[in-house]
Parts: C-alpha cells; structure tokens; sequence
C-alpha cells in the first residue's frame, strides 16, 4: 500500500504550510513521486486557489495537478449534507485518494483549517476519514499566545479521539511557542507520549513567518497603491500608529514597521521617508494614509522626485479602524518567498525528531538517488568539512538572498566583495534578513591585502607584459580580487558569474590559479538530476570546440569529477554515428578523443563514438554495440563540442524538469566555478556547495 501521513491541526493558525514544506523536503530524498492531497475546505470558486496546495506544487515541482490535489470544496459537501448524504463525501473522498495513491509513493494529505462555521462537524469528517484510508496521524497544536495546559489540551482530545476510532497517532509537534515555553512544553510532551514510539517536536514562534507583506495588507485591505509598487513585498513585523509629533514617533520605530497615520499629515509623511533612507533608523515596511483623500500637491510632488520611495497606501477607513483591520490581515506563503520558506524547514529540522519521523513513515521503495537526495547529500558532505567560499558579486540581490540561507544552515563560511555601505543599501532595499555579523564584507581596494595582492598578480603576468599599474587596476576588479583570495589561500573557493560573463570569471582563475599538473584545459560539467539517476554532462559550458586531445581530457576530468561525487563513471563520447558504422570528420575526432582516453586510464569504461540513445536505452545499445559495458547504462555523457551540448543539456532540463546543477568548472588547482546570468537562487546555493566540497583536501591539488 502507499505510503501516507496526515496532517490534523487542533486550531486555526496552527502553521500546517511549515510542517507540510518539512515533511515533503525529508520525503524527497527518499523518492520523487511525492503528492499532497487536501481532503476538503477548498473554496472552489471561480479564479480561487488554495494557498497551500499552490505553495506545495509550485515550491518542490510536484507532476499532479491542482485538481488531483483536493477532494471535495466546501459547497460540494454542504449540497451532499443537505441531502444527507454523509457516506457519499467520505466515498468521494476516498476515490479521489485512491486514484492519486496508483502514481505516487507516498502522499501527504492535510486536514482541514477549521475556518468555517462547523468545525466539529469537519473533525468529525477528517477523522472519519483518516480511519478509512489508515492514515497515520500527525496531530499539530498551536501554542501561540495559549498557556502551557491551553496548548496541550486540545492536542490530548483530538489524540484520544483518533485512537478511540482506531487510528495511529505517530506523532505530536507544537508549532508557535514562545521562547520562555519551549522547555516545559518538551518536557510535558515527553511524559505523556514516548519520545521511543512518537515523533515529538516543538517549534519556536517566529514573528517574521506570520509578518504580512504589505501586498497583502493592500490586498486585504482593498488600499490603494500610490506609491511603492516594486516594493510591496516587504515584510510588515511592527505596526506603528502616528498621531503625535515626529520627534516622539521616530522614537518607537522598530525594524519593518508600518506606519499607520491620517493623510493629511504631511510632517509624518516626509519624517518617515527620510527615517527610512537614514543609516540612523530601521528599515520601514510602508506608510497606510487613513481617511481616504488624496495627497496634498506638495507632498504628492516630493515623493514623485523620489527614485525608490517606500510602498504608501490609501485607505478610506479611519485610523482606529485600519489598525484593527491590519491587525487581522491574514499572511501566507507562496512558492517563490524563499527567506520564509528557507526558515520554515530550517525550524522544521532543527527542532523535530526527524529520525524517529522517517522511521514511523513505513520505508518507501527508491529506484537511484533522487534530485533531492543528492543536493541533501551534498550538503551534508560539505558541512562535514566547512570551508570558506568568496562571493564576488556581493551587491546582487540573489547572491545576498543565497548568503542568507548557506549562513544559516551554517554550511559555508562566506565573504562577500563590495563596497559595505553598497551591500547593506541592497540588503535593506530588498528586505534580505542576512546577518552581516555572520560573514566578512571586503572592498578589494580597502583591503589590508590590497597591495599584497597587487604584486601576486603583477608577479604571475609580468612575463605577458602586464606593469604594477596594469595589476592594481586588475586587483580592483570583484573577479581578480576573489581568484587572488582564492590562489593565496585567503579563501577555499570563488562563485561568480550572476551578473558577469563566463569570460569575466574565468579568465583570472586561468590566469593566476591555473590548471592541475595533469590537465592541459579547463572545462565544465552539469549534474544533471533525472527522476531516478543523476548523470554527468561535459562540456556544456566552456569550450565551444574542442580538438581529440581536448575531448579526452574533458572525458578523464569528467569522470573524476562523477567519481568524487559518488557516480560510477561510464563514460560515452557522443556522435551521430556509433562504433565503426559511420564515417566523417567529426566522428572521427569523437572516436580519436576515445583512444586517447583510453591510453591514458585504461581502468574506466569508455565508449566512443556512441549516439545518446544507445548510451542510455539497452535495447538500442543491444542492437547497436553489444556487449558494451557503457551502451545502454551511461552515466557520463562527453559532447562532441558546446553548441550540442549546451542545447542538449537544456533541452533535458527542460523537458523532463531534471535539476541541473552547474556549470561546474573542472581541471583547476583551486575551485573557481561560474554561475549563469539567469540564476536562480537555489543555483547559487548548489553552485556554492559544490565549490566548497572541491575545495575539501581530498580534491584540491595544490
């Protein structure tokens, strides 16, 4: 039977999205055919989606759709209970099941959020249910603002409920409690349910999780936009009401505060947006104008000079009551916040007994390393021997929001190039919640290592007719200045290549750090992870078109690349021809480049020339080169040159939705890798683990 779990939260609020993002996060790195499944309380009405479902399918990529993803809307079971017709939800219900439990290995299904008016009918509902189905339950309080007996209360009845009816309760967790409650509330838990038989675990409140984005409070509060508009993702963590005199008020600012004030006070208007910009006082969320009328001209014209003002809002309500309506704006998380979500299963993690969880959850059946296996696995390998990694594109947003999450999961030691002043004016624009006191910030020409630097470079280009002038002009760049850190062991790695070129990130690491001994180029791979594998792409990245020599050293640094990484190399150099059968001068350089291999390392497996699908299907490889020990199962796939490879490499990615992590820079002393343009940041979080494992002792040559 399919693996399942269910979510039953004992209140509204209770942050069922944290523990949901944590559970599929721990599942995927067992197996990718993962569903979610919402059993009833969906609001089905036109253009409406549900927040939770959305966050789940769109954050981890899952293939179901939104339709398999519920089983009934609200007005579907208020028409059946009309009728009567109890046993025909619960059937219906568990039809729906059934047909998604046929494609999927495992599926977390979620309870209802007790929203509408007959919440005991709907626990009574979920529980019928679960009985039917023989989920195991997963019970989440909310101990937020609630005392110790108020918290558990609820979470003791709804236990004995479901165990009276026959289901397996396996677990508790607590989610949303206060500092100064953490300990007794784990302690109390441990006494009544034993931590040998359930998963326990009690989760911190955090204000920045349940702090709305003010496009949410100018959704809710149907306020209109005046100014602002590319700002209104900003978190809103303090509200602050305005009625006294500017002096008095600037006092009370705190981080992310809204300012809540009429409209016609011009002094608190202006005080703010100068507040805001001021090295002196905290970053603001936005201004809401209460009362409804319209700027004064004045006013109106000053923010129009204004080249990034903050979001201000218009509402027509009075000030009392728009605080009250802020005060109940309800906050969600989309797929695309990634500093929440990143903090949702960072809190998930590190404060839930994620062994005894997996455990309870029967063993599901894996086929290879899955996408989220082998990223998880990386992870580990490179916190078990932490290094220090330069950034050298520090002033880019996505490299910020990526230094947030690699500082706090503690994987990396990282150091930043820019101007401080510059870093903080992006982080503070963007809402990054980075902490600076956590990593170094260098501006190379402010750098004690400046002038060191200077005649590191000048000494390892003097030959090719570079002056000291031309080196210190070097230096200043963010590139040189990061591979110079690197070559001089000031750093173990460099990332660069968000904003820059290949070139402009290469060029310095060929130029000062160089390549190993045995390797005469550099070039570059992908990981490319399928649903069931993880192949090795080379070179799709680096070297538009390389000669037989080129192609067998990009084939033997491509294999030692998959082997450090735990991938069995079986080596194809692709063609459009396989073996002997066909002539030509491309696929001669193909099968030259294999010879060449395999006088070098005649222990790997090598096939070449060899087309895709008779290195990847055994069928075609049966029929076109039997007896190969690489036909049909390849695991390193070398490109005849960059065009074939770039496009075939995206054209996987796209088509499948493999992950691909790279590119991935090979042949190097020291690990210098390159980002492209269009990064995400997860790229740039795999890219930054990846350099860091490189640089671990057993990789690097020196």
């Amino acid at each position: 039977m399919t693996n399942s779990l269910y979510i039953s939260t004992t209140a509204t609020g209770s942050g069922k999205a944290l523990v949901a993002l944590g559970i599929i996060d721990l599942i995927l790195r067992k197996t990718n055919t993962v569903a979610c499944f919402q059993r009833l309380g969906l609001d089905c009405s036109e253009g409406h989606r549900d927040e939770d479902i959305d966050l789940i399918l769109n954050y981890f990529k899952l293939e179901q759709t939104y339709e398999e993803a519920f089983g009934l809307c609200y007005e579907e079971v208020k028409d059946l209970l009309v009728q009567q017709k109890f046993d025909e939800i619960i059937e219906r219900i568990i039809k729906k099941f059934k047909n998604l439990e046929k494609k999927y290995d495992f599926i977390l299904c979620e309870g209802s959020d007790y929203l509408q008016e007959n919440s005991a009918f709907e626990f009574e509902l979920n529980t019928e249910i679960a009985k039917n189905l023989g989920h195991p339950i997963l019970i989440l309080g909310n101990a937020h603002n609630r005392s110790i007996e108020d918290a558990l209360s609820p979470i003791l009845i709804s236990c004995d409920t479901y165990q009276d009816k026959g289901c397996t309760v396996i677990g508790i967790i607590i989610n949303q409690a206060e500092e100064e409650k953490i300990e007794e509330l784990r302690k109390t838990l441990t006494k009544i349910f034993p931590p040998q038989e359930y998963a326990l675990g009690v989760i911190p409140h955090n204000a920045k999780l349940s702090s709305p984005r003010v496009a949410e409070i100018a959704q809710q509060l149907q306020a209109k936009v005046l100014y602002g508009q590319q700002r209104l993702d900003s978190l809103a963590s303090n509200f602050l009401v305005v009625a006294m005199q500017m002096q008095n008020a600037l006092e009370r600012l705190k981080e992310d505060s809204l300012i809540i004030t009429p409209w016609d006070r011009g002094d608190v208007i202006i005080g703010m947006l100068q507040a805001h910009q001021s090295a002196n006082y905290p970053q603001l969320a936005g201004i809401v104008l209460t009362a409804g009328h319209n700027l004064n001209p004045s006013i109106a014209r000053l923010i129009d000079g204004l080249p990034d003002p903050l979001p201000i809002l218009s509402v027509t309500t009075d000030t009392y009551t728009t605080a009250e309506r802020i005060h109940q704006v309800r906050t969600t998380l989309t797929s695309t916040d990634y500093d929440k979500i990143n903090l949702s299963l960072q809190l998930f993690h590190s404060n839930i007994n994620l062994d005894r969880l997996e455990a309870q959850i029967r063993t599901l059946r894996t086929q290879g390393i899955t996408p989220k296996m082998f990223t998880y696995n990386l992870v580990q390998q490179a916190k078990a021997q932490k290094r220090h990694i330069v950034l050298a594109e520090g002033t880019e947003p996505r490299i910020l929001q990526a230094a947030t999450v690699l500082i706090e999961q503690d994987i990396v030691d990282l150091t930043l190039l820019g101007q401080p002043d510059e870093i903080a004016m992006v982080i503070k624009k963007h809402g990054i919640t980075l902490d600076l006191d956590r990593l170094q910030i260098i501006d190379p020409v402010a750098s004690p290592h400046f002038e060191s630097y200077v005649q590191t470079l000048y000494e390892a280009r003097k030959a090719k007719g570079m002056n000291l002038d031309m080196a210190r002009d070097y230096a200043q760049d963010v590139s040189y200045f990061g591979t110079l850190m690197v070559y001089q062991g000031d750093a173990d790695g460099m990332v660069s290549g968000a904003v820059h070129t290949t070139q402009h990130t290469i060029r310095p690491a060929l130029q000062i750090i160089k390549t190993k001994p045995d390797c005469a180029i550099v070039s570059s791979v992908f990981f490319m992870c399928l649903e069931d594998r993880v192949l090795v792409y080379g070179d799709c990245a680096v070297n538009p078109d390389p000669s037989a020599e080129e192609l067998a050293e990009i084939a033997l640094s491509s294999a030692e690349t998959a082997q450090k990484f735990g991938i069995e190399p079986r080596i194809a150099l692709l063609s459009y021809s396989s073996g002997q059968s066909g002539p030509g001068e491309d696929v001669e350089k193909v099968r030259q480049a294999t010879k060449i291999a395999r006088e070098k390392r005649p222990d790997l497996k090598l096939e070449g020339p060899i087309q895709y699908d008779a290195a990847v299907d055994r069928e075609v490889a049966a029929q076109k080169m039997p007896g190969s020990e690489v036909a049909g199962q390849a695991t390193v796939f070398i490109f005849p040159d960059l065009n074939t490879g770039n496009n075939t490499y995206k054209a996987v990615q796209r088509e499948t939705k493999a992950l691909a992590i790279g590119p991935i820079l090979q042949g190097l002393k020291k690990p210098v890798n390159d980002l492209s343009r269009g990064c995400t940041v997860p790229d740039i979080i795999n890219t930054v683990v990846i350099t860091a494992i490189q640089s671990q002792s057993f990789w690097v040559i020196s």
